[in-house]
């Protein structure tokens, strides 16, 4: 079967007792990035072999991953911060191991958005998550299409491509929509600040300011 384990997002406390036993428990753990799945796995002396499995080998490894659950290995998945599947690798192995019927178990858990948005004081009865934007091609699409959401909508941002992202936002939705930063959430430096996009803005132009992973929350169209 296949296990998708949530990990933390900052702080390593935030991991539940069940997926530090799945952990321990399976024959194999794949990873985003091995190099920073090993610090989390050393924290808790969890000595299961690990296996790189991200975006540039997820095709061409995931039959035979399927292949082998299906002759009986447990395999555990895991990104290098939050659920796998949202946005990061998973989605492909876990369709596999649907198609094949290979059981498969989602543990609950850290995920950035979710305390972002709930946080944030904007609407969160009703939102759209989507994730990172284009970089280039379709971006001023999408940025059209969510500032006529009329519910709260969340993005994952860079911190290299914050201040940009504010800008064209302010262009879309328009400088006085209320939107919310949150940085480095569960880390020591948390910060999570809300107001509209044109004071988001001129507090984040200073660069010392805009550092750690970023989630923006962004209210919806009235």
């Amino acid at each position: 079967m296949l296990y998708l384990v949530p990990t933390p997002i900052g702080n390593l406390e935030d991991i539940t007792l069940r997926a530090l036993r799945v952990l321990r428990e399976v024959g194999l753990i794949l990873a985003e990035d091995t190099r920073t799945s090993r610090k989390l796995l050393a924290h808790y002396q969890i000595d299961t072999p690990l296996r790189s499995y991200h975006a540039h080998n997820e095709h061409a490894v995931t039959v035979a991953l399927a292949e082998q659950m299906e002759g009986g290995a447990t395999i555990a998945l895991i990104s290098d911060a939050g659920t796998p599947g949202i946005s990061d690798p998973g989605f492909l192995l876990v369709r596999e191991c649907v198609q094949r019927g290979i059981r498969v178990e989602c543990l609950p858990g850290a995920t950035a958005f979710v305390p972002a948005l709930v946080a944030s004081g904007l609407p969160c009865d009703k939102f759209h998550f989507e994730g990172f934007l284009p970089h280039k091609k379709g971006r001023h699409g999408r940025l059209e299409y969510l500032a006529a959401l009329p519910v709260t909508f969340v993005l994952y941002e860079s911190p290299y491509r914050l201040l940009k992202c504010l800008q064209q936002l302010a262009e879309t939705c328009g400088p006085d929509r209320k939107a919310c930063v949150a940085r480095e959430l569960s880390k020591i430096y948390e910060e999570l600040r809300t107001d509209t996009l044109e004071a988001l803005i001129e507090y984040y132009s200073i660069p010392a300011r805009v550092k750690g992973e970023i989630v923006i929350v962004v209210d919806g169209k009235k």
